[in-house]
């Protein structure tokens, strides 16, 4: 099976599922209003995670899209990233992996590109 097959993108906030397979989340920070028990998180490489600046930048009134991506594809390329972008692609070729994120739109956030590179 390959990555493409297990990397799953979703909410946080949704009810944890059989299917998920190994729970990673790629937020800086704990969502809110979120116990950890009811997480369920199995991972949490803050190093997959933008930048504090990045994520100021991309909510912010001159952040697109597109720059972000080339500016989070750009730090996805340090050296703590390459490896834990290795643990969670060595997790999704054991079995599904499941991208948790609180933010509303995964696929015009650092999830997506985060699927992607992994995939």
């Amino acid at each position: 099976m390959t990555a493409a097959r297990t990397v799953r993108l979703r909410r946080v906030y949704e009810t944890p599922e059989a299917e998920d397979g190994t729970r990673v989340l790629v937020d800086r920070l704990w969502p809110r209003g979120l116990s950890k028990a009811d997480a369920r998180i199995d991972l949490w490489p803050k190093d997959l995670t933008p930048s504090t600046e990045l994520r100021r930048w991309f909510h912010g009134s001159e952040g697109s899209f597109d720059e972000f991506r080339e500016r989070y594809e750009a730090e996805l390329d340090g050296e703590a990233q390459r490896a834990a972008l290795d643990e969670v692609r060595a997790l999704a070729a054991k079995g599904p992996v499941t991208l948790l994120s609180a933010v509303k739109e995964l696929e015009r956030s650092h999830v997506s590109v985060l699927a992607e590179r992994l995939r």
